[in-house]
């Protein structure tokens, strides 16, 4: 078989791969794979409060997903949407709390969205400023950004925002939050899956546009490919590499609506935990395809919210060890089948 013919299906044999081993694991555990599976799906998928956990643990991951991918076009690996959704939700928190009680839902909501990409988005920035200024690898700056970022918000948290006697800053005016999906389609599902779903996917589908619609996303893809011959060709590929980390910063702040408008309605420590690196993950499945990411985000999503209704009869461990099989093989099965890509 080709090249050409098989690359597309290594997502889906990684995440074969990745459940069949979970079955095994399930298996030795004294359980039927099959059953917690069943268990799963109709637990999720089968019940609104189910799949509404699901959607809302996805959209996080589809809006970090998109911050990994888009600097991926151009060869930078953005390790730092953890980072940057953290100053972006803490950006939304305090711009939430800022503004006037009586502001309209419109005027609320946008500025706090705008607050938490801004704040993403230079937070990327930086980053790829030390890229192109002093040729720093991107990969090192972004995981040392995300631990300032941990440090900044976590020392302003505890000395000048947090409610006395807790972790968490006051809530947001009421103009600033998100509507729930219950709400805004009539639905009885009583989950925290918020507007920010609509956004998510919305995004998905603006970053492919750009991407393969627009000259912008094709001078991306170019200077990536081939940075010098790009140059030659006239792009700007250090204009495209400030870019694209800021479109990725914005995008990873982007989350905050999810998880601090949508949901906790203030900010709090260890919110977005682990979000941002899991849509590394969410990426890598997806191949970087802004639409891929989607499923990518719903299938991590399922695994992270579906483990949790199983967890009487497996550990919920079991399935962030799927997890971490679906992209060890995906990682992996190119390397192990070259010989025959080759052909």
């Amino acid at each position: 078989m080709s090249r050409k013919n098989l690359q597309p299906f290594i997502p889906l044999f990684s995440v074969l791969f990745a459940l069949g081993a979970g079955s095994v694991i399930i298996a030795a555990t004294g359980n039927s794979p099959a059953e917690v599976y069943l268990r799963m799906f109709r637990s999720t998928f089968g019940s609104g409060y189910g799949f509404g956990q699901v959607l809302f643990r996805s959209t996080t991951l589809v809006l970090t997903g998109l911050a990994v991918a888009l600097p991926f076009k151009l060869r930078l690996f953005n390790v730092g949407a953890e980072g940057q959704l953290l100053m972006g939700s803490f950006a939304a928190a305090i711009c939430g709390i800022a503004l006037p009680t009586d502001i309209h839902p419109v005027l609320g909501t946008s500025s706090a969205l705008v607050a938490a990409m801004a704040a993403g988005s230079l937070w990327a920035l930086s980053a790829g400023w030390l890229k192109v200024r002093y040729g720093v690898n991107e990969v090192i700056s972004t995981i040392m950004l995300n631990f300032i970022a941990q440090g900044i918000t976590g020392y302003l948290l505890t000395n000048l925002f947090a409610v006395h006697s807790t972790v968490h800053t006051p809530t947001m005016v009421p103009g600033t939050l998100l509507p729930g999906l219950d709400s805004l389609f009539g639905l009885d599902w009583h989950s925290p899956a918020n507007l920010s779903t609509i956004i998510a996917i919305g995004m998905s589908g603006a970053s492919a546009l750009l991407l393969y619609r627009t000259r912008y996303g094709y001078t991306m893809i170019a200077a990536g490919l081939n940075p010098q011959a790009a140059r030659h060709a006239g792009i700007d590929t250090d204009a495209r590499i400030l870019g694209t980390m800021a479109m990725g910063g914005a995008l990873a702040g982007l989350g905050a609506g999810n998880l601090v408008l949508g949901y906790r309605h203030w900010f709090e420590a260890g919110l977005t935990s682990g979000a941002g690196f899991m849509g590394i993950a969410v990426a890598l499945l997806a191949g970087a395809h802004p639409l891929g990411i989607l499923l990518s985000a719903l299938l991590f999503g399922w695994l992270d919210y579906g483990g949790l209704t199983v967890n009487t009869m497996v550990p919920k461990e079991l399935f962030m060890i799927v997890q971490a099989m679906t992209i060890l093989a995906i990682i992996s099965f190119p390397a192990m089948f070259r010989k025959r890509l080759r052909q």
